[in-house]
């Protein structure tokens, strides 16, 4: 069940200070913010909200991993975003008062920080800086969600799978061994496919000796082919 207690606002004020959205604000501005912050925890699978449900408010991952996801009618998940730790979102529900347009809850146990609608929009009317950072977010997520667009629409599992695990590699500078951050059901989930599917895919590229699969370990045999792989589009 998720539980709300009081912020200690000189480690919210440092912590938000650290956020991309709130970054560069004067510590008179975080303080303020901190104040309407409201601290909440997760359990692992808990929801935050729902798809549909009134947009409260916005949120800020103080620690865990929270995804946004899609349902279909037939029950299968796409999951649009992870976002960890100083990641922020649902800024648009909380600034137009419409619906959450996607569903989020907690992949593991998560702290995050709920700034609800009303008390922010004061904010944002009084404070200029942070206005100018909430557009540079919108821009951000669109260009997230429209990458994301091309990556369904535009590209095969192989392509979507070999992009997955480079962008792994890179997080962990370059190294060749990566390790899986996601299960193998969510995974598929994110990469817009089915777990059956995956897992060929996955036997596929063992085959090619481009990878080697042990558990959640990857060893990315052959980083100039995943390379070749990871640019193909749909023609």
């Amino acid at each position: 069940m998720t539980n709300t207690l009081q912020n200690t606002s000189s480690e919210l004020t440092a912590f938000l200070g650290q956020t991309m959205l709130f970054s560069g604000l004067p510590e008179s501005q975080l303080v303020k913010l901190a104040t309407i912050a409201i601290l909440q925890f997760y359990d692992k699978d808990e929801s935050l909200f729902q798809q549909g449900d009134t947009g409260a408010g916005f949120f800020i991952v103080q620690s865990g991993r929270i995804k946004i996801f899609k349902l279909a009618k037939d029950g299968r998940e796409q999951i649009l975003h992870i976002f960890s730790e100083f990641d922020h979102f649902a800024e648009v529900p909380a600034l137009d008062g419409k619906p959450y347009p996607a569903s989020a809850s907690a992949i593991e146990p998560a702290i995050v920080l709920f700034f609800p609608r009303q008390p922010f929009l004061q904010l944002l009317e009084q404070q200029s800086d942070l206005a100018i950072n909430l557009l540079k977010s919108f821009a951000r997520h669109l260009r997230h969600f429209s990458n994301l667009v091309d990556n369904l629409t535009l590209c095969e599992v192989p392509t979507r799978l070999a992009n997955y695990l480079l962008q792994l590699s890179q997080q962990a500078n370059s190294a060749e061994t990566v390790t899986l951050d996601l299960s193998k059901g969510q995974l598929a989930a994110r990469l817009g496919t089915i777990p059956e599917t995956l897992s060929r895919v996955f036997a596929k590229l063992k085959r090619e000796s481009l990878l080697d699969v042990q558990g959640m370990q990857i060893q990315l045999l052959d980083l100039e082919r995943l390379r070749e792989l990871a640019d193909q589009q749909d023609k």
